[in-house]
């Protein structure tokens, strides 16, 4: 007969969920596709309003509908397919809300007001940096092992633990048993692991999410036509693209020194007077581009003479800078019409990426991002 002892002490720790990232890489693109399609669909439909001569229903409020939808799906339901639901509306939600921000920083409730596409543009930064954080690879200790194995039980119950799963779930158990910090949490272990392995176990045949259809058919078509010297072209030529259009732009400012009028015009697109803040800013957007698309420039050419490791580093700096500081200036300035280019940026710098990681797989050992 065994007797339960009380515990000593009790543990609050946070526990990451298994798949977490999946979830926020949900919500992020479903952040950026709201916002983008958003923005999209008023300008081409002349920005309409839903309501009558007294009403007005901006879509901030279906924003915050989505998003006490998201917080409740959580809290009713127990299922794990609750959090994708959650992931989806959250970044639905967001987006909707963060869109009308222009209107909530502004005495004369201006959806326009110039400063709210970089405000945007650095809350996605944001939720970027969580996302590259929470998606770092970790080697759990074996209470946070327990909790995945566990979460990972809901598939019996559903009749959804595919063979796959099965052998992930098992060998993570016997990981745990071996290396427990608790007897409680061997016997735990040991207790699933005879479940696991018992006869009245049934799995499920292995079926590939939707999700995961899409992304391994998007790696073979890039593994199918984007070879190597394909993707070293690519890249040479976007970094080259970029750089001598930032650099011109740079070198034109500092050779013709057009007087403070020119300026003025080249701020506000119109020749109408602004502010000497906008001018101050303005200025430093054009170096900074200058120096980012200077990075870049060189990261192209020394990739294109095969110096791949000052090639890659170069490249890096320049695209991190221009997506992480010269772009909220750019957004500031140019609104919405700058989302093309930071996707391009956003794209060749996963492009020298890939090149990169192909590099390693040769042997060649260039800088490491970790």
């Amino acid at each position: 007969m065994s007797h339960n002892r009380p515990s000593s002490t009790r543990i609050a720790t946070a526990v990451k969920r298994a798949g977490a990232e999946r979830y926020l890489l949900l919500s992020l693109l479903s952040f950026a596709a709201s916002v983008t399609l958003t923005r999209l669909f008023l300008e081409l439909t002349g920005y309409p309003q839903l309501g009558n001569s007294e009403l007005h229903i901006a879509h901030v409020l279906w924003g915050g509908l989505a998003l006490f939808v998201a917080a409740l799906l959580p809290l009713l339901f127990a299922n794990r397919w609750v959090y994708t639901w959650t992931g989806l509306l959250s970044g639905v939600g967001v987006g909707l809300f963060i869109d009308e921000v222009g209107k909530f920083i502004t005495q004369s409730n201006d959806y326009f007001y110039p400063a709210a596409a970089p405000i945007i543009y650095a809350f996605f930064l944001l939720v970027v940096l969580v996302y590259q954080r929470v998606r770092r690879v970790q080697e759990p200790d074996p209470r946070s092992a327990l909790y995945h194995a566990l979460d990972a039980l809901q598939e019996v119950l559903d009749h959804d633990l595919d063979p796959d799963e099965y052998a992930a779930l098992r060998g993570s158990l016997y990981v745990i048993r071996r290396d427990a910090e608790t007897p409680s949490q061997r016997a735990l272990a040991q207790a699933l692991l005879d479940f696991l392995e018992s006869e009245q176990l049934e799995l499920a045949p292995r079926r590939d999410t939707i999700w995961q259809r899409a992304v391994d058919w998007v790696n073979a078509q890039m593994d199918r036509w984007l070879d190597e010297r394909l993707l070293r072209s690519l890249v040479i030529a976007g970094l080259l693209l970029l750089g001598l259009g930032a650099v011109a732009d740079l070198g034109i400012l500092l050779l013709n020194r057009p007087p403070m009028e020119e300026i003025y015009a080249m701020v506000q697109g119109s020749g109408e007077p602004t502010s000497s803040n906008q001018v101050f800013l303005y200025v430093v957007r054009v170096i900074l581009e200058g120096v980012a698309g200077s990075f870049m420039l060189a990261g192209g050419l020394f990739l294109f003479l095969r110096r791949e490791s000052p090639g890659f580093l170069a490249g890096y700096l320049g695209l991190l800078l221009a997506l992480t500081v010269v772009d909220l200036l750019v957004f500031y300035f140019d609104q919405f019409s700058s989302i093309t280019v930071a996707t391009f940026q956003f794209l060749l710098l996963l492009a020298l990426l890939r090149y990169r990681n192909r590099c390693l797989r040769r042997g060649e050992v260039p800088f490491s991002v970790a």
